[in-house]
């Protein structure tokens, strides 16, 4: 038996195209010859991969019969066009009439790794994000199973994959402003899911827009997938996971993945680790790290899509000076909204003597942080975070605590169990005063401390067990490398 091929297909935004790229050294540490990966993405993210990451020339060292990366149109333009939140559902509509378009160098690659005759060699397998729900009709057209990598959050997944229950419930649309009233329509969150916990786009429901369809073709999709790979750990979830395994029994769970790689590679002898970032790192923020006292730094990320207004902006600096902690702050470039719900660089912004006498005294502020090395550094003793799935595992992984500031997607539902289920941070969604921020920091990183870190660290403990040799995780992903080996799939229905 040849090689099994499969074509690995991440939505084209910072944290997919992460997780996806570790899932391939994963995948190929292990099989060694037994599986050949083609890794698609567009053209925008390849370029900054190329000049920020050590990605493309990592796997530029393999053998081209091994890995080879792909790349198409993302159909938005020139690389100076936006491509933040608000661009994903044309990218995604782009990508699926692209995917659908007989003869289309997307539909080619997808078919057989390539579009050029030299590099073709029929696809076994795809591993496609869960985001795009039409990769089903897509793989079924072209008689190749799919296996979908959810790199959102399992809870978060749930969430969306509800929807028509709630619109059945009638608890979408909302009715009345209450946004602390219970969803009794999400099975298995009942008893601490609230409307103000749902992904952001149920607040302002509407049927016929963009988000939407997407969300009801996921819904409708997902169980018509041979599998879904989740970045995950067995003993993290919760009460709503049979419900799941219900839609779809082949999950695997194999996180986090991000420790689950360090801990490969270590066993393997090989240090073959690092970063695919897409902005360039400032380095120099570890060796300021360096100089703080052990659990004394909170670190503030928005992460890679999230944009705040000047007057949000303003709040947290204040919230953070006033907490009179010691904080380094990632300010992203082009993450401040203006007045036309564009982004600046914040040239214009008005900052007084005392915010920026407070900064100098205890604060580091760069453009972007190399941020697993970040959290796992002893200075840092808490997270004032956007709750992307990958933030927060990766806050789980290192036992720090967080503070949840949660802009969209699965961000909502993950500060809530973040808070209320797993006990180890503090929910801030739908607030940015300085009043609210200074005091949680306050709790966070002195009042309550020891009994956040002490839960947050028995998280740790476990996550650690999960991927450790015959732990969860570390069996779910021998399974599914296994099952990709053996084409242990069938096509589509």
């Amino acid at each position: 038996m040849g090689a099994a091929h499969v074509v690995i297909f991440p939505l084209p935004i910072q944290g997919p195209v992460n997780c996806m790229l570790k899932l391939s050294q994963l995948i190929l540490s292990k099989s060694e010859a037994a599986i050949s990966i083609t890794f698609l993405t567009t053209d925008f993210i390849h370029g900054r991969l190329s000049n920020h990451s050590k990605a493309v020339p990592h796997f530029a060292e393999m053998e081209p019969n091994n890995f080879r990366f792909e790349t198409v149109s993302d159909g938005l333009g020139p690389d100076d066009n936006p491509r933040g939140a608000y661009q994903l559902a044309d990218m995604t509509c782009f990508l699926e009439d692209q995917a659908q378009t007989q003869g289309s160098k997307l539909r080619q690659v997808l078919c057989y790794g390539s579009s050029e005759f030299e590099f073709k060699k029929r696809v076994s397998c795809i591993i496609a994000d869960g985001f795009f729900g039409f990769m089903v009709d897509v793989a079924k057209d072209l008689t190749i199973p799919v296996v979908y990598f959810e790199t959102i959050s399992p809870s978060g997944l749930w969430t969306y994959l509800c929807v028509p229950n709630m619109i059945a419930a009638a608890d979408l649309p909302f009715q009345g402003n209450n946004l602390d009233a219970t969803v009794t329509s999400v099975p298995g969150m009942e008893a601490y899911l609230r409307r103000r916990d749902l992904p952001s786009f149920c607040r302002t429901y509407n049927p016929k827009t963009a988000i939407i369809q997407l969300v009801l073709k996921q819904a409708l999709n997902f169980p018509r997938a041979q599998g879904h790979i989740l970045n995950t750990f067995d003993e993290l979830e919760g009460d709503y996971f049979p419900h799941l395994r219900h839609l779809c029994p082949n999950l695997y769970n194999i996180g986090p993945l991000h420790l689950h790689l360090k801990c490969r590679m270590k066993h393997k002898m090989t240090n073959n680790l690092f970063s695919s970032s897409l902005w360039e790192e400032d380095r120099m923020c570890l060796n300021w790290l360096d100089e703080q006292p052990q659990n004394s730094v909170i670190f503030v990320s928005i992460g890679s899509l999230a944009v705040i207004t000047r007057e949000q902006l303003m709040e947290i600096w204040f919230g953070l000076v006033n907490s009179k902690v010691r904080f380094l702050w990632v300010q992203r470039p082009n993450s401040i909204m203006n007045d036309s719900n564009g982004v600046t660089e914040g040239q214009d912004l008005v900052v007084p003597n005392e915010v920026i006498e407070g900064t100098k005294e205890r604060g580091c502020i760069v453009s972007w942080a190399p941020q697993e090395e970040v959290l796992s550094h002893k200075a840092i003793g808490g997270f004032l975070t956007h709750s992307g799935w990958n933030s927060t595992l990766e806050s789980i992984v290192e036992g720090v605590p967080m503070i949840c500031w949660p802009f969209f997607v699965d961000q909502q539902v993950n500060s809530r169990l973040v808070n209320e289920v797993w006990k180890i941070g503090l929910d801030m969604k739908d607030k940015c005063d300085r009043v609210v921020i200074e005091k949680m920091i306050k709790e966070l990183m002195e009042n309550q401390r020891d009994m956040f870190l002490l839960k947050a660290n028995e998280w740790a403990e476990l996550a650690t067990k999960a991927v450790s040799e015959d732990g969860s995780s570390y069996n779910s992903l021998n399974r599914l490398i296994e099952d990709i080996r053996f084409i242990r799939f069938s096509i589509p229905l």
